[in-house]
């Protein structure tokens, strides 16, 4: 081979080295873009300015110096800053914000074990289909790996649980990455996303250049070697950081119907005789606004069962909103439309459907769409869409046409019956304390029109979903498929800063209260009142209800009953004991807490509850 070949292949080897090193190095970048080593301005403001232009209200948080900057940042420009006593709260709450606002909630924490603290909330959020940012501070970019202080493989733990993960690493980075993610999260099927903000990527220049530099004057060529590194690593973490952007908000992207679709499904109900519709949360999303969700199916005039955060939205007393008797409703059904609902658990996995009967399913993510269609279940027709646009087409294209009336009916009708021996159990004496129907049926008889109902537990939360009636959309929030417990402070905290005007009720069995009644703390420093009934029958009654007749036993079930209301009072809120002789004083006392609550107290009540048959037969698992 001709030396002169030899050697351009070898000089564009090196060559190409160079400019890859240059590149990697950023060396070419700041050819072009200025490092401002002056600069008071640090990458929190960065991460301020573009939550602000998305008009994010508020972020939720546990402390931490990594994130000391995004924090004060978020401040100054008006956000409201919200720390709780556990990160998973802050992330619940971020979850209870997203649900309620149609924005992302933001939750920021602290690097290491302030992430994995938030695991199960963030696991919970994207089960739930939620749209939230979890900000978490991480160690320095030249640290990372090298044990650092709580410095961990933060992007292999979040990559399974969210859309989109992204660790910044220089400053400039910091604003497309922030709105990306934030469009990421709403788009499509809704859900969580994380970025890792590395420490020096967030304080001021002269901050991390203190950090940085060499303590002595190098010696030696590789010690040179080492400083010219440290120096230009500094010099490209700051080049192009504070050049004017874009703030703004990037295009979500979220799937609809297509007219062949709208249209095939206006045959369908139009020729069935006793249709169903099983709305699920996913019909609350934006961008169809819940009141337009509500007129669309008064106007189809079809029988609905609302799951999730759909409960509510067709009123308190509504003629179409059937709540009892669900199995037997579909067995008997000639075509039921799946809006937004999976066929999970909650559907014995499809099972409760009639092989015979019409299925329409809308769901925006393919894999819940589908769920179990291969085993139990076939959609005539399966929609990769928005639930709630689709129902809103769809009642336009049947505009004048109602299901026939006496099918409803005949729904309702059995409805009442059923709601009839509920309400007899609820007046059964118990063996000790109060009836827990009793009890529920008592609060949710005075409940304030505007009230947002969050539940956080297992068989006394499993009862209250029986009996409790949410005046409106959205005003009812668990914690969906994730069945996760600990979610009432968080939710409570997100719903009533989300609607200050609204009376707050979370609803916990005594077992679920463990996980957050340290946040009674946050009500009362961030002066966020809202009000706690504890059903408290000193067990962990929905693994007891199978355990014993299972297995014989009651090991690990059994609590106290435990002064929880004095727990309240030590918090600075206000607390009530409420027993069997205090029964006939029930209906003053929940005024009295709600006057209370009006007036800027968060109030406990710590009901004690005997056991009842209302649930036999449950499961857990």
């Amino acid at each position: 081979m001709d030396i002169t070949v030899v050697l351009s292949c070898s000089l564009g080897a090196v060559l190409g080295a160079v400019i890859l090193a240059s590149y990697k190095l950023g060396l070419l970048y700041q050819l072009f873009h200025k490092t401002e080593t002056q600069s008071p301005r640090h990458g929190g403001e960065s991460v301020a300015e573009v939550l602000r232009a998305h008009g994010v209200k508020f972020v939720f948080t546990l402390v931490g110096g990594h994130i000391s900057p995004i924090l004060v940042a978020c401040e100054k420009l008006g956000i409201r800053i919200v720390d709780t006593r556990h990160e998973a709260t802050a992330v619940f709450a971020a979850d209870a914000v997203a649900r309620l606002s149609g924005t992302v909630g933001v939750a920021a924490v602290t690097a290491g074990p302030g992430l994995t603290n938030t695991v199960t909330a963030v696991k919970n959020a994207q089960m739930a289909e939620s749209p939230l940012l979890l900000i978490g501070g991480a160690a320095a970019t030249l640290l990372q790996g090298r044990g650092a202080l709580q410095d961990i493989d933060q992007m292999s733990l979040f990559k399974p649980l969210c859309k989109f993960c992204a660790s910044v690493r220089t400053v400039r980075e910091i604003v497309p990455t922030v709105r990306k993610a934030l469009a990421i999260a709403q788009s499509g099927t809704p859900g969580p996303v994380f970025i890792e903000f590395p420490i020096d990527t967030l304080y001021p220049y002269h901050v991390v250049e203190k950090e940085s530099a060499p303590k002595n004057t190098p010696k030696g060529l590789m010690g040179r070697i080492i400083a010219w590194y440290l120096q230009n690593h500094l010099s490209n973490l700051f080049a192009g950081a504070w050049e004017t952007c874009d703030l703004s908000p990037l295009p979500v992207h979220i799937p609809h119907a297509t007219e062949d679709e709208v249209q095939r499904c206006v045959e369908l109900v139009s020729r069935a005789k006793k249709p169903v519709i099983l709305l699920g949360s996913q019909a609350t999303l934006p961008p169809t606004p819940s009141d337009d969700v509500r007129k669309a199916l008064e106007s189809l005039g079809i029988p609905c069962f609302l799951g999730g955060m759909s409960r509510g939205m067709l009123g308190k007393n509504s003629p179409l909103h059937i709540r009892q008797n669900r199995r037997d409703a579909l067995k008997e059904a000639d075509l039921v439309l799946l809006a937004g609902t999976v066929c999970d658990f909650r559907l014995s996995y499809g099972r409760v459907l009639n092989r015979r009967s019409k299925i329409i399913a809308v769901n925006r993510d393919r894999s819940q769409l589908l769920k179990n269609s291969d085993m139990f279940w076939k959609p005539t027709v399966a929609i990769q869409g928005d639930a709630g646009s689709f129902l809103l087409r769809l009642s336009k294209a049947l505009k004048g046409h109602r299901c026939p009336e006496e099918w409803p009916r005949s729904l309702k009708e059995g409805d009442a019956i059923k709601e009839k021996a509920n309400r007899a159990k609820a007046d059964e004496k118990t063996e000790r304390h109060l009836n827990p129907l009793s009890v529920l049926h008592r609060v949710d008889e005075l409940l304030a029109e505007d009230s947002i109902i969050v539940a956080d537990g297992g068989d006394f939360v499993g009862s209250a979903a029986y009996i409790m009636r949410p005046r409106g959309p959205i005003r009812w929030l668990d914690p969906g498929a994730f069945g996760t417990l600990g979610v009432g402070g968080g939710f409570a905290l997100g719903a009533k800063l989300c609607r200050p005007e609204s009376e707050v009720w979370i609803v916990y069995g005594d077992g679920s209260l463990g996980y957050s009644v340290a946040e009674f703390d946050t009500f009362t420093r961030h002066k966020i009142p809202v009000i706690a009934l504890v059903g408290n029958d000193a067990c962990w009654s929905q693994i007891s209800r199978e355990q014993v007749p299972m297995l014989g036993s009651n090991v690990a079930c059994g609590l106290a009953f435990t002064d929880y209301h004095i727990v309240a009072d030590g918090y600075g809120g206000k607390g009530y004991l409420i027993g069997r002789e205090d029964e006939s004083q029930l209906d003053d006392i929940i005024k009295k807490a709600q006057k209370e609550c009006r007036e800027g107290k968060a109030i406990l009540l710590n009901v004690l509850i005997g056991k009842t048959s209302f649930r036999e037969g449950s499961i857990s698992v």
